[in-house]
């Protein structure tokens, strides 16, 4: 199974995708995953800057709207969008924390109907405030629709549960078995990402991490994947946490997101 490692646009978006793309290839990722709502640039074009500058694309989303059906309807049209980039696939963060089960269910359903049309895997992204925000509720989802595929950002569930998860192994095999992409951030009890993953303060956090990873990665390889993805994603400031006087972020986020890359290509190389 291939590993490939993207690298996503958040932390710079004040640069030029051209610059952006540029950078990351220079950097030696294999792919760049870019939050398409965001870009004035048509996905035709985003996708001719990707092919030139020799990377992959992954296109995020996020669905929208005051009720379920809202959420439904933009992600018809974000996903036809995205689409229209041909990426390897689609991260969506979809639907609201606060709406009803059978309300969201109804959202992934058209998700699944939406992806069986199109043959382009729209994955759904384990986040706060969406649906899939505890690992509880994202395995009852699972169950209900065996169908739907993840994207494990994993360092929400660690805030959001206050834990380091182990209380609840049944729900996390149940999402790992359903995780196609992962957005590797360390996040810890108190938060969705660390200071610095290199520190040695939060050492163990990154130990955690990085055995789910692996159950994930051999999960994949057991199912026969031919390829795998990884985006470090660890996000500018204030979601990098800051120097309290100067309100300075505590690290380089692009750094962080080089070394993180490294340690993964270190733990699962480029083969797996």
């Amino acid at each position: 199974m291939k590993l490939l490692y993207a690298k996503s646009a958040w932390e710079v978006p004040q640069l030029p995708l051209p610059a952006f793309l540029d950078r990351a290839a220079r950097d030696g990722f294999d792919a760049a995953e870019i939050y398409l709502p965001g870009r004035s640039e048509s996905p035709a074009e985003v996708r001719r800057l990707c092919a030139a500058a020799g990377l992959r694309l992954i296109v995020q989303i996020g669905t929208s709207g005051r009720a379920p059906a809202e959420h439904s309807a933009s992600l018809d049209t974000l996903y036809g969008s995205a689409c229209e980039a041909e990426p390897l696939l689609v991260n969506s963060q979809t639907g609201r924390d606060h709406f009803p089960f059978a309300a969201s269910a109804g959202v992934f359903e058209r998700a699944l109907a939406l992806e069986q049309a199109r043959r382009v895997p729209l994955l759904h992204e384990t986040h706060r405030g969406r649906a899939l925000f505890a690992a509880p509720v994202t395995a009852e989802y699972l169950k209900a629709l065996p169908g739907l595929r993840l994207t494990a950002d994993l360092s929400h569930w660690f805030c959001v549960h206050e834990s380091d998860l182990s209380d609840q192994p049944e729900s996390v095999a149940v999402a790992i078995a359903a995780v196609h992409h992962v957005h590797a951030r360390v996040g810890f009890a108190e938060g969705p990402q660390v200071g610095d993953p290199r520190g040695e303060a939060f050492l163990a956090w990154l130990d955690l991490h990085l055995e789910l990873w692996r159950r994930i990665v051999a999960a994949r390889k057991k199912a026969g994947n031919a390829s795998f993805t990884f985006t470090p994603e660890f996000g500018p400031a204030p979601y990098m946490p800051v120097h309290p006087l100067d309100n300075t972020p505590v690290a380089d986020a692009w750094e962080v997101n080089v070394w993180m890359r490294d340690r993964l290509t270190l733990e699962f190389g480029r083969e797996a």
